[in-house]
């Protein structure tokens, strides 16, 4: 007998075979791989969030409330939440651990359910409809997680649907967001040093105290940031330590010092967020008067804003995609929820990390903006109106008797008009070739030296709303969410809009240190199947899955039976 059939029959060489087996399902359980063959690359970690969970110090935990008997697309968004969150284990090791729970369970040690929770954190289900065979069904769904780090909880939200109709449109954008929305929520919650934004007041603003900052304040401003009020009519410069200021629904117009400490501000990389009404137009006026008209606040503010690169206009806009309002149709006292085309609905292109797969946001009583020349200034669209919207000049007379006829359509015939712009460069200083000596003393005084041009490229955001980051408030002082329509709330026709996500994207935009921008940008391309085609050639495609692997095992037994036929024969 050869040394090589002697091996093979000896027991050493099963134990072997077996010890080798043992290693090899001991090395796939440690250390996993796979090749990601996506030409969008959906199945790999970005640079930045690799880098963050390697980083962590301590466990994290996520509950995750996408566990019930869903829609398919929901379930396919369930199970991808599931391989990102176990990607993201193979990184952090045992610092991570994730749980899915149905909002339908109770909360350990009580008789309250889950679902109860998320909605007192502000955490709405969607109330989904859904196709069956027996017609439409209803669901509430919380796709929602909650993310853990020592005593913190910051919420995740992981679908960002616009309508309650399925959409595999928006799932799959959730899809492709479910990276940066994890990171995000991580980096959040685990990072040491909160950069300092700042809010401005001293030109008329609402006072962080105020129920309608409630929003912007609580539940964005101090659970993410050193969180300040600086008043611009009495300090005398804005301190370089503040990373981001600020500036929501001034009143009151700016004095050219209060403008010099903006301008210098932004001159030392100090960024900037105006929210600003140009014209006077409010709710509470209508409600009173069933009218009110519309005038310009003459601000002070367009010479500056004009210096870096855009011009809000005296004008409103219309749109027939907007949001409700009651009206008494009959005059006998019975109101009926109606569009109301000056409360417009905006919408985005995706075309940067700050709009990206972002939800509608809701605006009240929208200024337009334009963008003008400005040497090394770029400039991008962040929001805009839909396809069917139309501006009126001011001043201008509102009157709630508008909706007892249907608006006419052919005068909402411009598209995409722009509310809100991006701007990013090197911006020169309106008072490079203006400034007093009195405003140059001043700036002496307080130990700063005048920047006619800006140390480094910067950048700023100019919405030409100022009611997009406030919440509106209903009886009893109760504060509802950024976006959430008063008159609506608690109907059918309620809507969670995207104005809080809008604010938190530029602000993470504008300050945030760790760069998520590679894990934003994602974008997964839908890949349906023609429906024609699967209902035609289902048939065929039954018989080639089922067939063809027969045939190939049968021929390859033919092949193995003719070799070995062939070894064996007698010759």
């Amino acid at each position: 007998m050869s040394i090589a059939k002697k091996i093979k029959n000896s027991p050493l060489w099963l134990l072997l075979l077996l010890a080798i087996l043992v290693l090899v399902n001991w090395a796939a359980s440690v250390w996993h791989t796979r090749l990601d063959l996506t030409n969008e690359k959906r199945f790999t970690l970005s640079n930045a969030t690799k880098k963050l969970l390697r980083q962590v110090d301590t466990t994290i935990v996520i509950d995750v409330f996408l566990k019930g008997n869903y829609p398919s697309g929901f379930k396919k968004l369930s199970s991808s939440t599931e391989d990102l969150l176990l990607e993201f284990k193979e990184i952090a090791g045992n610092k991570l651990q994730y749980h899915f729970i149905s909002p339908e369970e109770e909360m350990e040690g009580t008789n309250v359910k889950w679902g109860d929770t998320l909605s007192s954190l502000g955490l709405y289900p969607i109330n989904l409809t859904s196709q069956v065979k027996q017609g439409q069904q209803q669901q509430l769904v919380y796709p929602v997680a909650l993310v853990y780090y020592r005593e913190q909880v910051y919420p995740v939200r992981i679908y960002q649907g616009k309508t309650p109709l399925i959409n595999f449109q928006e799932l799959n954008s959730s899809e492709a967001m479910l990276e940066f929305r994890f990171a995000d929520a991580i980096s959040k919650i685990t990072e040491k040093e909160k950069p300092v934004v700042a809010y401005a007041t001293g030109n008329g603003e609402l006072m962080p105290g105020n129920y309608r900052t409630y929003d912007l304040v609580e539940n964005v401003m101090r659970p993410n940031y050193n969180f300040y009020t600086f008043d611009l009519s009495r300090q005398p410069v804005i301190p370089h330590e503040l990373q981001a200021l600020i500036i929501c629904k001034p009143t009151i117009p700016f004095t050219d010092e209060e403008k010099l400490k903006i301008d210098q501000y932004v001159m030392n990389g100090g960024k900037v967020m105006m929210f600003i009404d140009r014209l006077n137009a409010e709710m509470d006026s209508l409600q009173i008067k069933n009218e009110v008209i519309a005038y310009d606040r003459d601000l002070n503010l367009n010479d500056l804003l004009f210096r870096y690169g855009v011009r809000i206009n005296g004008d409103l806009v219309m749109d027939l995609q907007c949001d409700y309002l009651p009206f008494d149709v009959n005059g006998n006292g019975q109101f009926e929820l109606l569009p109301w085309n000056y409360f417009p609905v905006l919408e985005t292109k995706s075309n940067h990390p700050i709009n990206k797969n972002l939800g509608f946001v809701a605006g009240q009583f929208v200024n337009s903006i334009d963008t003008v020349e400005a040497t090394g200034i770029k400039k991008t669209i962040l929001l805009n109106s839909s396809a069917n919207a139309r501006t009126i000049g001011s001043p201008a007379l509102i009157s709630g008797k508008e909706n007892v006829s249907a608006p006419e359509d052919e005068k909402f015939r411009r598209a995409n008009i722009p509310v809100a712009v991006l701007l990013e460069g090197k911006f020169r200083s309106l008072y490079a070739n203006r400034l007093s000596q009195e405003m140059k003393d001043s700036l002496q005084k307080n130990g700063e030296a005048f920047l006619p041009e800006a140390v480094s490229n910067n950048k700023m955001i100019i919405v030409a709303d100022g009611d997009i980051i406030l919440n509106s408030v209903v009886k009893g002082n109760q504060p509802l969410p950024m976006g959430m329509n008063m008159f609506t709330y608690g109907s059918q026709k309620e809507f969670p809009f995207a104005n809080r996500d809008f604010l938190q994207n530029c602000l993470d935009y504008l300050v945030n240190t760790n760069d998520l921008s590679e894990a934003k940008a994602k974008d997964y391309v839908v890949r349906l199947l023609d429906t024609k085609k699967v209902d035609q050639q289902k048939s065929t495609w039954q018989l080639i899955n089922i067939a063809v692997p027969v045939l190939i095992v049968i021929l390859f037994a033919m092949i193995f039976q003719f070799l070995r036929r062939r070894k064996y024969s007698v010759k």
